[in-house]
């Protein structure tokens, strides 16, 4: 008799950056996804690393944005789950995790577009623009839908008011 084994997911810790301006949002292009895939900064949280931080390093990391150009006005209340697709957990972090939990900031931009710049080391983004939330939505990848409506919704008013 065969046991089956029960499979407990494991998510990679994250953040991710709602970046505003205007009442917009700083959207960038995927460079590795080939449709019209747009999404907000986001990325992995280093060994000893605390979320803040991870945030303030992956904004400029993937936009040239330095803190100084930036000031913190909330983070979400709990980590946010979400499943990769299945076909693509063997693809990416080395199969490692079906998934990311995250914790999201919003944060207020200070500067100008003159002081983003997408062409970094190691460039994540073909293009970057500032979108409504409403557009921001329309052209997420699908699996990160759901994350994105939560992550808005939450932070509605702070996006209306900056």
């Amino acid at each position: 008799m065969i046991k089956n084994k029960i499979h407990k997911k494991k998510y990679r810790p994250c953040v991710g950056i709602v970046l505003i301006q205007n009442g917009k949002i700083f959207s960038g292009q995927r460079l590795d996804y080939k449709s019209d895939a747009w999404q907000m900064p986001q990325g992995g949280i280093e060994f000893n690393e605390n979320p803040l931080d991870a945030a303030i390093r992956e904004l400029e990391e993937e936009t040239g944005i330095k803190q100084k150009n930036i000031i913190l006005i909330s983070e979400t209340k709990k980590w946010i789950n979400y499943d990769l697709p299945k076909e693509l957990v063997p693809k990416l972090w080395g199969g490692k995790y079906d998934g990311q939990k995250q914790k999201w900031f919003a944060m207020k931009f200070l500067g100008s577009n003159s002081d983003i710049n997408i062409n970094t080391k190691h460039p994540e983004f073909s293009n970057w623009k500032w979108m409504t939330k409403e557009r921001l939505l329309e052209h997420i990848v699908p699996f990160k839908r759901e994350v994105y409506k939560t992550v808005l919704s939450e932070f509605s008013s702070i996006i209306e008011s900056n």
